[in-house]
């Protein structure tokens, strides 16, 4: 009988531990076919491309990232929790990821969360400078707000320590600091990451929404705001100079008017030092979108947009025009469509992706001065 009591007892406990804690997988297929022209080919001095051709390809993640993670929370007691989270990206057309290398290359923290003090995390982020994702009509779609920064909006960092704090009379605080992990603080080409950092000031209310951003990522091969990178990688790293190292203050804002959302934001990018870079390789840029969502019908929205970039030292401007929209055939699946076209200055060869500088065919920017334009269309899945 004693026996049975025990039994009965841990079975007990085990269950109210089990019901204390929850782990849930997630995630996130997006797949579809993309046509784009203004694509670069040919190898003519120094490597640059030397005329224009078209493709037709099938594409993974151009209307969101495809990914994959684990998230899970343990109550503390006190009003205290454990919260963890693994997150990881994949190319759903050839199975191959997740990327950079890593099995969990967006997310990897651990952290302590309270509903009245805010939530502590230690670990592998998505970079603050993601915070643009509300106030981007395409939600940072491939073809959107990184597209004319070269990638400078949508970056992971390593070695983070982040807060979030509850909202208070509207306004919450966002805060995030990462090592380098070098014997000098901002970085010394001993480590793959400079010393990454920034803060964020939200203001919700019923009509509208306010941001302020600001955030800054230092070379990890000198710790400075600006010059190319290659020590570590053996090539340089993807938006280098301006595009990959320096301070970003972003200023952004969400209207909500029934049916429709209306969305802008400017951004200041700024690199300090910069010395020897390339012609057309900038060390300013300033950035600014608007654009409007209508949600038609609880499943149909349409969405518009215009995206501008002007930068100094011969890089010239570009204007991003795209409308697109989404239908969603469940609460988990959507069909999505977009249909874009960059229109460069002279000196500019922006493109539609967030390509890396330069004017060579593998960056798969346009010639100088040209135009790329590109339709998508696919399908997404959210588990």
């Amino acid at each position: 009988m004693k026996k049975a009591l025990l039994a009965a007892s841990l079975l007990t406990v085990g269950v109210a531990a089990h019901a204390q804690s929850s782990v849930t997988l997630y995630g996130r297929l997006d797949a579809g076919l993309e046509y784009m022209t203004g694509v670069p080919q040919g190898v003519g001095a120094a490597g640059q491309a030397t005329s224009s051709t078209h493709r037709f390809r099938a594409e993974s993640g151009d209307w969101g990232t495809s990914l994959w993670g684990l998230k899970g929370v343990e109550d503390l007691g006190g009003g205290y929790k454990a919260v963890f989270q693994l997150e990881g990206s994949f190319n759903t057309m050839t199975g191959q990821g997740p990327g950079n290398n890593g099995i969990f290359n967006r997310w990897a923290t651990v952290g302590i969360a309270n509903n009245q003090f805010g939530t502590l995390l230690l670990g592998r982020e998505l970079f603050i400078s993601n915070g643009v994702w509300d106030f981007d009509p395409f939600g940072q779609s491939n073809w959107s707000s990184a597209s004319l920064v070269r990638g400078r909006n949508w970056p992971q960092s390593s070695n983070n320590i982040s807060y979030q704090s509850p909202k208070l009379y509207g306004f919450d605080v966002y805060g995030q600091y990462a090592l380098s992990n070098a014997t000098n603080w901002n970085g010394n080409g001993t480590t793959p990451q400079g010393r990454e950092g920034g803060l964020q000031l939200t203001y919700t209310a019923a009509l509208f929404q306010i941001r302020g951003l600001y955030d800054e990522i230092r070379n990890p091969a000198n710790g400075t705001l600006g010059g190319a990178y290659d020590a570590l990688n053996g090539g340089t790293a993807n938006g280098n100079g301006v595009y990959g190292f320096s301070r970003e203050y972003t200023a952004a804002f969400n209207v909500f008017l029934g049916q429709f959302k209306i969305q802008g934001a400017y951004q200041a990018i700024r690199s300090s030092g910069m010395t020897g870079q390339l012609p057309g390789q900038p060390t300013t840029i300033d950035h600014e979108w608007g654009g409007v969502t209508w949600q038609a019908t609880p499943a149909a929205a349409l969405i518009a947009a215009v995206y501008h970039s002007n930068a100094n030292n011969g890089a010239g401007n570009a204007t991003l025009y795209t409308v697109g929209g989404s239908y969603n055939l469940s609460k988990r699946t959507l069909l999505d469509i977009q249909v874009a076209t960059v229109q460069n200055s002279k000196s500019a060869n922006y493109g539609l992706n967030a390509n890396n500088f330069g004017n060579a065919a593998s960056t798969d920017n346009p010639l100088p001065g040209h135009s790329q334009s590109g339709v998508y269309a696919g399908i997404q899945h959210s588990f």
